[in-house]
């Protein structure tokens, strides 16, 4: 194949560019950010999990107190109701003896339900706590997860910005190239993993690293200076410079 040296010299331009473009859409995949923001999301999740799971129990627990509330409050009235009949003495002694016994039963049903009471209140007071301190863990993860959300989204921005610039760069420089060398170069870009095009430095191979010997070395320097030479190792063109030591 034939091109122009400074075509040839355009390619390294567009290899550079390409490589730019492979190193942001690498960059892009594999930000740091985004693995601390899906971190920071799921542990957000299980807090707010958390959260739910704590107020429920605290729901649960008020309406325990309600009823333990309720409970003593009922036994009380009925003491209450007892307490005055037998204060009038109406009734039979049998009546008023049996007034005295369940006054002396619904008293001790009122301290078991007002221990019950106690019980159900204390926990109220720690359920409360639970719940506060959970969503206030919840919040700092929420704010974690926004924090890092702007961070990701500053940092795409950036690679997209260069990615348009250097996209823009490309589509000047790319048709300098030629159609027919351009053609080869992706062809290659696809087989060679995205470096299709290498300078040949101080007789070594850009591309693969490797130096290349005598008999390659003096193919090259016989070739025409327009004749697109390749890379026998790796199978790479390779575009002779000031400095590829010939």
């Amino acid at each position: 194949m034939k091109a122009d040296l400074t075509r040839q010299w355009r390619l390294l331009d567009l290899q550079k560019l390409d490589t730019r473009l492979d190193q942001l859409k690498h960059r892009e995949r594999t930000l740091p950010v985004q693995a601390q923001l899906a971190e920071a999301t799921a542990q957000a999740s299980t807090l707010s999990e958390d959260v739910v799971i704590a107020r429920t129990a605290l729901q649960d627990n008020e309406r325990a107190v309600s009823k333990a509330d309720a409970d003593v409050q009922l036994v009380r009235d009925r003491a209450d109701r007892d307490r005055k009949r037998l204060e009038s003495g109406s009734g039979t002694s049998k009546e008023l003896q049996n007034l005295q016994h369940e006054l002396e039963t619904l008293g001790r049903r009122q301290t078991e339900l007002e221990e019950v009471e106690l019980e159900v209140m204390e926990r109220a007071e720690s359920l409360q706590s639970d719940l506060t301190a959970k969503e206030s863990a919840q919040q700092e993860a929420q704010q974690r997860v926004e924090q890092l959300r702007t961070e990701q989204e500053r940092a795409l921005a950036e690679i997209v910005s260069e990615r348009e610039s250097i996209e823009r760069d490309r589509s000047n420089v790319a048709p300098g190239v030629g159609a027919e060398l351009l053609a080869l170069y992706e062809k290659l870009r696809d087989q060679m993993g995205g470096v299709a095009a290498a300078a040949l430095q101080q007789k070594r191979c850009s591309g693969c690293g490797l130096e290349l010997g005598q008999a390659d070395l003096g193919r090259i320097r016989a070739a025409a200076e327009d004749e697109v030479v390749r890379c026998e190792e790796c199978r790479r063109i390779l575009v002779r410079t000031a400095e590829s030591g010939l």
